[in-house]
């Protein structure tokens, strides 16, 4: 390791003392430590001393080392040995660091010390004749596949040539150093391949795989459910209006409003609602026996031609009873928030993050379709949703309020407004 010395005396300056900003960050920074060890305090105080002042003077080190009530050759050691103490002065609009490890090295870093060397001075931690720049080699700084690269200030600035590193240094020197975007500079985003995209080219066809797999899991669950227990609640005649064709579509009778207290037993609701088909406005007149069948369960008989025996469950000895006994919370339909009601339209849930087709199965069996009303949750709604998944929690780590009420005000390109991105 190389040898740290201070700056010379005659360009060290008498005395130090932090900016009214400065002082009210150092006093935070101290209140971050537990009483008697205020000292571990000296590694942000000299950083914030060199931001204030391009570098660490002696004058900085011995003020913040009686400030602490540590012994002035403590503060030296630390200043010292950390290289990201500047010693000496740098330049006041640029201190160009370039890194020279074997990445950057194998991808060219030579060719940019030697601009460094040309535009600013020959040797390092030497500042130009204008003292507004100066530069220096480092060891890596971390965007090693974007190499070479070089940090001023914060910034980092990736996929060099020596004649962009020319023309960036030129800006900053003609105090337009803000004016440069940090990041790669050859056009690359983030730290794809140079040569673009060799793998996952296809969003659509990785969200397909996803949604495949799981609707097979799905299948799978449902399939694993006892023939013995759904028939326990299976209606026993049919309704009065079979004439009336099927549909996955939500009703706005008041009797969806205020559901009965009717038991479903835990097994078969799940099968039921994670068997449930893609529901989307196109497909609103496709049968879904498995949803109708739970909304039976919850809303009760609708007309008088369904007697209330039909859904008396018979008894049943075997030990396939067993299987129903709850595996979910016990939250009964009387529970139900205000906020959770049955609209007219269905919406396309899954574009909600976190949300599968089993997960959409689940929130159309308890009446909830449109992205409208997921907006509209409060925590009461939250938390009756939350104790029918089986993983509780992700309505909030997901934030799925949020996300749909950009759904709903103005669909996928609302979203791509508000988070950057296409909903997954």
């Amino acid at each position: 390791m190389s040898v740290r010395r201070l700056a010379e005396a005659s360009v060290q300056p008498a005395s130090f003392a932090f900016n009214r900003a400065n002082a009210a960050a150092a006093k935070q920074w101290l209140k971050k430590y537990p009483k008697g060890r205020e000292q571990s305090a000296i590694i942000p105080l000299l950083m914030l001393a060199q931001e204030q002042e391009g570098w660490v003077t002696k004058a900085a080190i011995e003020t913040i080392s009686d400030m602490l009530g540590m012994p002035r050759i403590r503060g030296l050691e630390v200043a010292t040995f950390y290289t990201q103490y500047q010693l000496s002065p740098v330049g006041t609009r640029a201190h160009i660091q370039v890194c020279g490890t074997t990445p950057c090295m194998l991808r060219g870093s030579e060719a940019l010390m030697d601009v460094c060397r040309s535009k600013i001075h020959h040797d390092q931690f030497h500042t130009n004749d204008k003292g507004t720049l100066s530069w220096e080699e480092v060891e890596c700084l971390g965007a090693c596949v974007n190499a070479p690269m070089v940090m001023i200030f914060k910034d980092t600035f990736e996929d060099l040539t020596p004649e962009r590193l020319a023309e960036i240094i030129d800006l900053y020197d003609a105090g337009k150093g803000a004016s440069v975007t940090p990041g790669p500079q050859d056009g690359r985003t983030g730290s794809e391949p140079a040569s673009g995209l060799t793998t996952l080219k296809s969003e659509k066809a990785i969200l397909k795989s996803t949604r495949d797999r799981e609707a097979r899991e799905a299948a799978k669950a449902a399939k694993a459910v006892p023939d013995a227990i759904i028939a326990t609640v299976a209606p026993a005649v049919a309704p009065s209006n079979a004439s009336k064709p099927k549909t996955d579509a939500p009703e706005t009778s008041p009797a969806l409003k205020t559901p009965s207290t009717t038991k479903v037993a835990p097994a078969v609701e799940k099968a039921a609602s994670v068997s449930a088909p893609l529901h989307s406005a196109a497909n609103a007149n496709k049968a879904a026996p498995e949803v109708e069948q739970v909304s039976k369960q919850r809303n009760g008989p609708k007309t008088k031609a369904e007697p209330a025996t039909a859904f008396k469950a018979p008894e049943i000895k075997a030990p396939a009873a067993k299987a129903a006994k709850p595996t979910k919370p016990s939250l009964e339909d009387k529970n139900r928030p205000a906020g959770i009601d049955r609209p007219a339209l269905v919406d396309d849930l899954k574009l909600i993050s976190g949300v599968g087709p089993k997960i959409e199965g689940i929130l159309h069996s308890l009446g909830i379709f449109t992205f409208a009303q997921v907006a509209s949750w409060k925590k009461a709604e939250r938390d009756w949703v939350d104790g029918y998944l089986a993983f509780h929690g992700r309505i909030d780590r997901d934030d799925w309020v949020k996300q749909a009420k950009a759904l709903a005000k103005g669909g996928v390109a609302e979203y791509i407004r508000v988070f950057g991105k296409k909903p997954v």
